[in-house]
């Protein structure tokens, strides 16, 4: 079995103050096996990272924006502009043999998919749902993700969304070891959900 944040990001998200080195230690500390780096609109931290020696195994996504809400890409090996028509989006991900995770979908403080999620699930476009976002402090968005999965026999993803260190970790999935995307698909049948709120620490402290 292997622990795998699904969703995090570094200082190349422009939001975050994680770098590479704090997230190696912090996965350490959390006793992690895998991370999905997810910056925004961005993939260059992460694939930096997979050739690094971190300590803990990398997969490179993407969180992009779309009109329609953010949607991550998985398993990328190139960059997903952002702005495009969430359907080109969702192409873009597929054509090159990454997985569509439909992040934080019900958060009314963030940019989900939420309203057209229904949808796009109906339709096959999505392959991950996130039913537990470690910066959603009210229970009911994640479990309004967790019923919609359920009724799409969608598996659920879960994240930390950190953007500091001390948030790497506070949310993951333990689950059967995998090689690839469609592995990865495959395990997450037999995925364990753990995860607790954690407010990010502020960007700018005051001093």
């Amino acid at each position: 079995m292997v622990r795998v944040d699904c969703h995090l990001h570094t200082v190349a998200s422009g939001d975050a103050v994680l770098t590479l080195e704090q997230l190696a230690e912090r996965a350490r500390q959390a006793a992690l096996d895998v991370v999905c780096i997810t910056d925004h609109n961005e993939i260059s931290a992460a694939v930096t990272a997979t050739g690094r020696d971190l300590g803990v195994r990398v997969i490179v996504g993407e969180e992009i924006r779309t009109p329609d809400g953010d949607i991550i890409g998985l398993f990328l090996t190139e960059r997903v502009p952002y702005v495009l028509p969430v359907s080109e989006v969702v192409t873009r991900i597929k054509a090159q043999g990454g997985l569509v995770y439909a992040p934080h979908p019900f958060d009314p403080l963030r940019s989900g998919l939420g309203r057209v999620l229904p949808g796009l699930c109906a339709a096959g476009a999505v392959d991950i749902v996130e039913v537990f976002n470690g910066k959603i402090a009210d229970k009911a968005p994640n479990e309004r993700a967790r019923a919609l999965a359920a009724a799409y026999a969608l598996p659920g993803g879960a994240g930390s969304d950190a953007h500091d260190a001390p948030g790497v970790g506070a949310a993951y999935l333990e689950m059967p070891d995998f090689d690839g995307p469609a592995s990865f698909l495959a395990a997450l049948a037999d995925a364990r959900v753990t995860g607790e709120y954690r407010p990010h620490a502020p960007r700018y402290p005051r001093r």
